[in-house]
């Protein structure tokens, strides 16, 4: 099967109007994490506060790859999605923009690995891994990882993991079946797969 990597103009829109929403998206957790890490701060385990939603901030990477099905798509579209972010007003700055990068690399490496051949379930699962590995990667430079117990660290990698798992993997496949099923995505590559199988 060939891969179609060249963008369209339609493509550009999708990604800018993706990135958009989860840039608001995104936002929003960042003050969500806040009352979760108070409330978790008595009983000693305030870095769980923003694991347990950590997946969140993923999404904008595998909902955009998973419509448009283009290599590049995952990064561009996080990278994309914390400049706007941090342009409505995030709280740590030009920083979440690094972090966005990161996370967009880690859920491209889920594509890559089938040379932008799968979509599904897997390839999205391995997208949350590689996003997981590299954000928690970054956490040590940025958040002082080194200063944890590491029974901490084991916790709260695999938190982070599930999270991403929940959100970056099953909420934005079926948040995407969802529009397609309702036939807004059918001029992108995961309406035309469903167009094919109805014509055979």
């Amino acid at each position: 099967m060939k891969i179609n990597v060249k963008w369209q103009l339609k493509d550009i829109l999708m990604v800018g109007i993706v990135s958009v929403f989860f840039a608001v998206v995104y936002l929003g957790a960042v003050y969500l994490s806040i009352p979760l890490t108070t409330a978790l701060t008595p009983l000693g385990l305030a870095p769980l506060g923003n694991e347990i939603i950590f997946g969140i901030w993923f999404m904008a990477s595998t909902f955009a790859a998973y419509v448009l099905q283009k290599p590049g798509v995952a990064i561009v579209s996080e990278m994309l999605a914390a400049l706007i972010e941090v342009l409505l007003g995030n709280m740590y700055g030009p920083i979440v923009f690094v972090s966005g990068f990161l996370q967009g690399l880690g859920a491209e490496i889920g594509f890559t690995i089938f040379r932008y051949k799968r979509y599904d379930w897997l390839s999205m699962s391995l997208s949350a891994l590689g996003a997981t590995v590299l954000s928690f990667g970054w956490g040590f430079v940025r958040s002082g990882f080194f200063d944890l117990a590491p029974s901490l660290l084991v916790v709260m990698f695999v938190i982070r993991l599930l999270s991403s798992l929940l959100f970056c993997t099953v909420g934005s496949k079926l948040f995407a079946d969802g529009l397609n099923k309702a036939g807004v995505l059918r001029s992108y590559a995961l309406g035309q797969k469903n167009i094919l199988i109805e014509e055979e």
